[in-house]
């Protein structure tokens, strides 16, 4: 405590800045306080300082003392500043159509589409002549029950009428196998990952200020790429097996897992078991709609002489997968904050993962290339042994070991007419002698290419092309030569092309784009083509002529029917 001359000083100049604010009530519990503060010989000092009766220090200190409720408000009911909610009855409102997703009102409002923040909102009902502060909205909110959320998962999207039927489907399948003593396993396809110095989601154990450095932008690395680990979890073992691969995510991966796992573990697991039960998701290499994934089990059925059953979750339940929920969450948790530096880190990873429940996993990397882009054509998979099960047949069905024809599905010659339609090449019909027709194919194949390349070098965005030859694709509907046949009948001819339509049998819509295309095309080239002296209106018009020009034409003409 400093000197008494100081202190009374600084007391003295105190009370003479503050006692004109106070009544004489404050002023007597003022200085009470003060000579409490100071201890023995304070109320005689204090009263110096204050210029009073040492007795009304004395009477200040026990008012204290005494225990004694405030007075309360000084002000009289009703005073003071008003709220701004209280002055504008008008702003709870307009706060509420900002925020409510059922209240905005206006679709085009900027606030629907950027971050909500407390600024943003106080600027847009500023804006709307509603003066309002940040902390006020942000008040206001509170007293609404509105609070800072997260997206919660909790929406599966339109559920199929029978997907609960098909989870009992599966779960009785699955029963009979396991009580048959047969394999069942769920396989997926886990999410990509970076191979490389990237960012790990999650956290890890390091010394305080020295965690693991990593890359700042999350671009792949053209070197390591991406990795794919596939994983096939077996429910009664309790066992995983995942696959890396380095390539592409297609059905012949997965099945080449199945594979794997299979000569590895399954059929020493299994030795007697001649059945095995597939649980897939609806999408992706092994979806449901996939033709590969049932061509490469049919191959896979054949070689082990087990035969595969197969059912599918209901589009939108992938979550229920076992596979997600037994292998993947543990494989993800394992290596959380870790970054996946190389392929190597991440098969290690994958196998070092253990939980309390028993649960191992094996995993091999798979470096070999899968082509992508393959298709099988309506002749290839009718000739698969594939039996669909009697309950939701596009979800469960079973292949049989059992040889198949290897049946050629190859498009026909893209400057050749479809078999059926090889007669209307004569002379008669199109006006044009075998090698002028050869010339002018040609001409409109090279032509076609140049359009059809340009067509697609926009939509990759100018970007090269990887791979593929000029033909790859989805099989044509029409050959080139098909159009220039349809082009001819109705433009040389005068065949409507409704009619046209129906003798190729295909839509009218169709025939109108295809001989659109092909006017093109012989713009392009420079050929007229000349209307001939007979006109046709009919398909019977058509017959005829060609019996009449010596052109053997089917007895039936095959049509469509719309």
């Amino acid at each position: 405590m400093g000197r008494p001359e100081g202190i009374e000083a600084a007391l003295t100049a105190k009370f003479e800045t503050l006692f004109p604010h106070l009544d004489e009530r404050q002023r007597r519990l003022a200085i009470g306080a003060e000579a409490r503060s100071l201890g023995h010989g304070g109320i005689k000092l204090v009263a110096r300082a204050a210029g009073v009766r040492e007795g009304t220090v004395s009477r200040g200190v026990r008012e204290l003392e005494s225990g004694q409720a405030p007075l309360g408000r000084v002000r009289r009911e009703g005073g003071g500043r008003k709220r701004a909610v209280d002055l504008d009855q008008g702003l709870r409102p307009a706060l509420l159509a900002l925020v409510e997703p059922d209240m905005r009102g206006d679709p085009m409002s900027p606030l629907r589409w950027t971050v909500k923040s407390t600024r943003h909102l106080a600027a847009e009902l500023t804006r709307q002549g509603h003066r309002v502060s940040a902390d006020t909205v942000a008040v206001l909110l509170r007293e609404e029950g509105f609070s800072l959320q997260g997206n919660a998962k909790t929406i599966e999207g339109a559920q199929h009428p029978d997907r609960d039927a098909q989870f009992r489907y599966i779960n009785e399948q699955a029963k009979q196998f396991q009580a048959a003593g047969d394999p069942v396993v769920s396989v997926d396809t886990k999410k990509k990952e970076l191979v490389g110095n990237y960012k790990n989601a999650g956290r890890q154990w390091c010394r305080e200020g020295d965690p693991v450095r990593v890359r700042t932008h999350d671009f792949p690395d053209a070197d390591l790429g991406k990795a794919i680990p596939y994983g096939i979890y077996d429910l009664a073992a309790d066992a995983g097996w995942v696959s890396v691969g380095t390539d592409h995510d297609t059905a012949a991966f997965a099945v080449q897992t199945l594979r794997r796992w299979w000569h590895a573990v399954g059929r020493a697991a299994y030795p007697r078991s001649g059945r095995l039960l597939i649980t897939a998701d609806a999408g992706g290499s092994n979806g449901y709609r996939t033709r590969a994934w049932k061509a490469e089990l049919a191959a896979l059925a054949l070689e082990t002489g087990l035969e595969i059953a197969v059912c599918h979750y209901p589009p939108g339940t992938s979550k229920w997968n076992k596979v997600e929920h037994r292998l993947f969450s543990h494989i993800t948790m394992n290596w959380r904050g870790k970054p996946l530096t190389s392929h190597e880190v991440i098969v290690n990873s994958i196998a070092a993962t253990t939980t309390r429940t028993g649960l191992t996993i094996r995993s091999e990397l798979d470096t070999a290339t899968y082509e992508t882009g393959v298709r099988i054509g309506d002749r290839q998979m009718a000739a698969l042994p594939l039996d669909r099960h009697a309950w939701h047949g596009d979800w469960n069905y079973s292949l049989r070991p059992e040889p198949y024809a290897q049946v050629s599905d190859v498009p026909d010659p893209f400057d050749q007419p479809s078999p059926d339609l090889a007669w209307l090449c004569h002379p008669a019909l199109t006006g044009l002698p075998p090698a002028e027709w050869d010339a002018l194919i040609s001409t409109l194949t090279a032509l076609h290419e140049e359009q059809r390349e340009t067509h697609l070098d926009k939509r990759r965005g100018h970007r090269p092309r990887i791979k593929g030859g000029p033909l790859t694709g989805r099989r044509p509907i029409l050959t080139l030569a098909d159009r220039l046949l349809a082009a001819l009948l109705h433009y040389r001819h005068g065949l409507p092309q409704v009619t046209v339509a129906r003798l190729f049998t295909v839509t009218p819509e169709t025939i109108n784009r295809r001989i659109r295309d092909i006017r093109q095309l012989l713009d392009t080239a420079g050929y007229t083509v000349h209307p001939a002296d007979t006109r046709l209106a009919a398909l019977e018009d058509l017959q005829a002529f060609a019996a009449a020009a010596g052109i053997t034409c089917p007895s039936e003409i095959k049509t469509a029917s719309y």
